[in-house]
């Protein structure tokens, strides 16, 4: 699934990648640790429903960090040069003044920005945030000393876009194979080996105990007592040294806000600092069918064909689907790469949409597989969201080519509709608790 467009900005002739996303009365800017890639973290189911929560309340600016994603690759940048990057962003978002929401190594530049813009600087959050990386006699709770440092770096190349450090930053995931995967993928997909050695020398050289004292805007801190990665006392030293700051000592061990299960804690630690209010309004819900197709074996038949010949063929597929959309009064809700995700107020309808887009991009030599799901889905915007999303996406994931599979809710509500269906059994879809009884589509529609 695609996330919200990507823009630029030209901060001092480097152009910085950013997306926006939500209407709400202010403006937050997502400043993060580490490294960093737009479209890559959209993939993860928790990063998109945090950024969509955070949305409904604000005006949610994502960026990448100069030097890796989706921004320009010249190098890595200081923290000043990263500041202006911030600065660069707001303006070309038409952003007076925000929020600034600064996670783990992002939280020394945010507090830098604050420091020197406090005229643009609404609110300061701080979550997970470092304050200084080095281990030192005089701030012994750093994330390593530099001889473990530098022991580190030396097998950088070799470990680096494998994933191995999924399990620290996501602890408990429920598809662990699935994770390394995605990290790995983040990892090699934001900068390369020898920019990652670069840019984490930057880090290990953060010592912000001097700005610190020098923040003087609204400011929340949040840490996890058990945080791996960023020691609790980096957080104690920030809340004793910003005036008036709000201090949340949460329980646990998660030390990315959007991992696992513990977002909604500190969601409503957000909420209440920025709005006043510590619950989410109740959430516009609807009752809907969701259906997912992708192309079978588009990177094959990419790199067979040729990107000329390919994006012929893809321009073919998409007004095929379209057509087939629109005969059944579908609504396209996102298009990402070589599939659809459409919803249907009826899933009867949603089934023949599937069944007839196979047949008809069958007929210019292409194979797609759908998956059909019903259920209550968060409406946000133009765009639905929730967990019946995501099972729709994992239905699809399990159809052959050729093939409409629909879960047990679906093949139960279209009972008298003449649609016959093959058992497929129980299965297990990936981050679904639970197993799932699915049903393929047989004969005509």
């Amino acid at each position: 699934m695609s996330g919200p467009p990507v823009q630029y900005a030209d901060s001092s002739g480097v152009e910085i990648a950013y997306q926006v996303l939500g209407d709400g009365p202010l403006d937050l800017i997502w400043v993060s640790g580490a490294f960093t890639h737009l479209g890559v973290f959209w993939e993860y189911p928790g990063y998109r429903r945090f950024c969509e929560q955070l949305a409904s309340f604000s005006r949610l600016i994502l960026f990448d960090k100069r030097g890796m994603g989706l921004s320009e690759r010249k190098r890595v940048g200081t923290l000043e040069e990263r500041m202006d990057d911030v600065r660069a962003v707001m303006d070309a978002a038409g952003s007076e003044r925000a929020a600034l929401i600064g996670v783990s190594e992002g939280g020394p530049m945010s507090m830098l920005f604050a420091a020197t813009y406090p005229e643009r600087t609404q609110a300061l959050l701080l979550i997970g945030a470092e304050v200084k990386e080095e281990k030192t006699d005089d701030w012994p709770w750093g994330e390593a000393t530099r001889d473990e440092f530098e022991s580190s770096m030396a097998s950088i190349g070799e470990r680096w876009g494998k994933g191995l450090g999924a399990p620290v930053f996501f602890p408990g995931d429920p598809d662990p194979e699935w994770l390394r995967s995605w990290f790995g993928k983040l990892q090699s997909a934001s900068m390369t080996p020898g920019d990652a050695v670069a840019f984490m020398r930057v880090g290990m050289a953060i010592d912000v105990r001097d700005v610190v004292p020098t923040v003087r805007v609204p400011t929340l801190i949040v840490h996890r007592v058990d945080d791996p990665i960023c020691h609790i006392e980096n957080a104690r030293f920030l809340a004793a040294n910003i005036k008036g700051a709000r201090y949340v000592e949460l329980p646990g061990s998660l030390h990315i806000p959007w991992a696992g299960t513990g977002g909604d804690e500190i969601l409503a630690e957000v909420r209440e600092f920025l709005t006043g209010v510590r619950e989410a309004p109740e959430s516009n819900r609807v009752l809907a069918t969701v259906l997912f197709t992708d192309i079978v074996g588009s990177s094959e038949r990419a790199t067979e064909l040729g990107d000329a010949r390919w994006r012929e063929l893809l321009e073919a597929h998409h007004a095929a689907v379209r057509r087939e959309l629109e005969r059944f009064r579908g609504r396209e809700l996102d298009t990402a790469g070589d599939g659809f995700l459409a919803s249907f107020d009826g899933p009867a309808r949603a089934i023949r949409t599937a069944r007839a887009a196979v047949d008809a991009v069958r007929g210019i030599g292409l194979d797609i597989r759908a998956g059909v799901h019903t259920g209550e889905c968060e409406v946000i915007g133009d765009k639905l969201a929730g967990i019946a999303v995501h099972i729709g996406a994992r239905v699809a994931g399990q159809a052959r080519p050729g093939e409409v599979l629909v879960s047990s809710t679906v093949r139960d509500l279209v009972a008298g509709s003449g649609l016959e269906f093959e058992d497929r059994g129980q299965t297990p879809l990936k981050g679904i608790p639970g197993e799932w009884r699915l049903f393929a589509l047989s004969g005509g529609i």
